[in-house]
């Protein structure tokens, strides 16, 4: 009988160069580039490179600024260069809490924060849902005549609204008083009105930014939504409340969150333009409290410390209101 002689493992690996010795376990490894290294280290730089610009823009226009707003916040100074900063430590902080101007600012600006969330949110989100309805030319049209409003400036649109609300020769006035006898008096020197006519005039041009934005997050719902939900027997009505808004709240979330955090800012140019805070402060908002304590008071110190603490309460909003959005927006994955 023979034996079965089992087969012998082949190893056909490549021989080592440099003359390894057969059956060595080590492999010489193999050899780099030359400037391999530097290379790789170029790369690896290449992206901070790129963000290099922008960064530099955004410390030398906003957190340089922001710091020397908080540094000029504790201090008392007049805004001349050749005047010396006296130290207060936090006097300026008390003195702007106790302020009776900044009750009178802080409610302004809660009642044109709510009435832009009207004008600026809910309104466009009528109006895009009502595009919807129109289509081909009239459409463009349409959509055109809101937005339009938006990309005049504010100094232009103050000039627009001046001449339409002058007691003498406007057009406002005259339509008032042929078709319902009103005789209106200037409306920017009535406590009573001038708040009114500022969240008229702001919200005429803003109203085409949320229109813009509402229309851009209705492009992005596939109609697939609404033609399954049509085949189960849902209403047109239906279809908008259970279907659409959901489907639409990413983007009425962050233009809610846009109008709180700048309807101050937006507003500014405006009061500036036509009113001036007045009369008695009855339309002037924090941010014109914050300017007319700096370049009518020239006081830089309260200024200053007016600016952080804003600073400070809008980051929380905004900090909150980020925190909640998730919670309050519905996302089609």
């Amino acid at each position: 009988m023979f034996t079965e002689v089992p087969p012998q493992p082949t190893d056909l690996r490549p021989p080592v160069a440099g003359g390894a010795p057969e059956g060595s376990a080590s492999h010489a490894p193999p050899a780099s580039a030359p400037g391999g290294g530097r290379r790789k280290r170029g790369l690896q730089l290449s992206p901070y490179l790129y963000v290099l610009p922008a960064l530099a823009l955004l410390i030398t226009w906003t957190y340089a600024p922001l710091a020397r707003t908080f540094e000029l916040s504790f201090s008392d100074w007049n805004l001349i260069p050749t005047q010396p900063k006296t130290p207060v430590g936090l006097g300026n902080y008390a003195s702007v809490l106790s302020l009776p101007e900044l009750r009178q600012a802080l409610w302004n600006t809660l009642l044109y924060t709510g009435a832009f969330l009207v004008i600026s949110v809910a309104l466009p989100v009528v109006f895009a849902l009502l595009s919807r309805r129109v289509s081909g030319r009239a459409k463009t049209v349409f959509q055109a005549l809101i937005f339009v409003p938006f990309l005049v400036t504010p100094v232009a649109t103050g000039a627009i609204w001046r001449w339409l609300f002058a007691p003498e020769g406007g057009a406002i006035p005259a339509v008032a008083r042929t078709l319902f006898g009103i005789e209106m008096d200037n409306v920017f020197r009535d406590p009573s009105a001038s708040m009114i006519a500022v969240i008229v005039i702001v919200g005429w041009q803003m109203l085409g930014f949320g229109v813009l934005v509402i229309a851009a997050g209705l492009s992005g719902i596939s109609p697939d939504y609404a033609h399954a939900a049509s085949t189960d027997g849902a209403s047109g009505r239906q279809i908008t409340w259970r279907v659409t808004l959901p489907l639409l709240s990413p983007s009425i979330v962050f233009l809610a969150l846009m109008t709180i955090l700048l309807s101050a800012q937006w507003t500014f140019p405006v009061i500036d333009l036509v009113t001036q805070g007045g009369p008695s402060g009855s339309s002037t908002n924090i941010y014109y409290l914050l300017y007319e304590f700096a370049f009518r008071n020239f006081d830089a110190g309260i200024a200053a410390a007016a600016g952080v603490l804003f600073f400070i309460a809008f980051g929380l909003i905004a900090f909150v209101f980020v925190e909640l959005s998730e919670r309050l927006s519905f996302h089609d994955n």
